[in-house]
C-alpha cells in the first residue's frame, strides 16, 4: 500500500464561500474542536479520559511495531472534497505534515482513526465517505458504541469497498505499512 499521491479530482465539492469563510474564523472555545462536515458546521466538546486513552494506546502500537517511516498528527486539520475534518488521529508517510498549514489536502496519509464520542453517526458514516472520497488508504474506527473496531480499506467511488471489524478484545490485523495485529482488548 502506498501514500495518497495521486492529484485531487475538480469535481470535489465546492463549499459555499461563505460558509467557509464564517468556518474558517470561527473562534472555537479552548479544547473543542470544529469542523465543516457536508455543509455543517459540527462543534465537539473536548474528549472524556477513554477516548484519549484508546487513542494513546493505538499510537503506542503503531510505534512499537512499524518502522521509523510513519508520522502521526493528532488534531491535524484535513480538507476533504465534502469538508474540513479533524481526525482524531493522522498516521502518514514520514515528514508528509511538516510545513503544512492548519488545513491540507490528506497527501502522504496512510490512516485516520476516529473513536467515536458525541456525533458516533458522522464517524460510522459520513466521515468514512469523506475519508474515502478524498482517497486516504485506510480509517480505523473504534466504535466504542458497538463496542467494534473498524478497519475500512480500498477506497473507490466515495466509499471504502472493503471493511474488516472485531468485537473489542479480539485483535485486528492492519496490513502493511503496518503489518501487525493491533490489540483490542484495551479500547473501550
Amino acid at each position: 500500500m502506498t501514500a495518497l499521491s495521486h492529484e485531487f479530482p475538480e469535481a470535489w465539492q465546492s463549499l459555499d464561500d461563505d460558509l467557509l469563510d464564517a468556518f474558517l474564523d470561527l473562534d472555537t472555545p479552548e479544547g473543542f474542536k470544529a469542523e465543516l462536515i457536508e455543509g455543517e458546521i459540527v462543534v465537539t466538546p473536548p474528549p472524556d479520559g477513554d477516548h484519549e486513552t484508546a487513542i494513546g494506546r493505538i499510537v503506542r502500537q503503531v510505534f512499537r511495531q512499524c518502522p521509523d517511516d510513519i508520522d502521526f498528527a493528532g488534531g491535524k486539520g484535513l480538507i476533504v472534497p465534502n469538508g474540513r475534518y479533524i481526525p482524531d488521529g493522522t498516521f502518514t508517510v514520514a515528514d508528509a505534515m511538516v510545513g503544512r498549514e492548519s488545513w491540507s489536502k490528506p497527501v502522504g496519509v496512510l490512516m485516520v482513526l476516529e473513536v467515536t464520542s458525541s456525533h458516533p453517526q458522522k464517524d460510522r458514516e459520513t466521515k468514512r465517505t469523506g475519508y474515502a472520497t478524498a482517497g486516504i488508504p485506510l480509517y480505523l474506527l473504534v466504535d466504542r458504541q458497538e463496542k467494534k473496531v473498524l478497519l475500512h480499506s480500498d477506497p473507490r467511488r466515495g466509499d471504502y469497498r472493503a471493511v474488516h471489524a472485531v468485537p473489542v478484545g479480539e485483535p485486528l490485523e492492519l496490513p502493511e505499512p503496518f503489518g501487525f495485529a493491533l490489540q483490542t482488548d484495551r479500547l473501550h
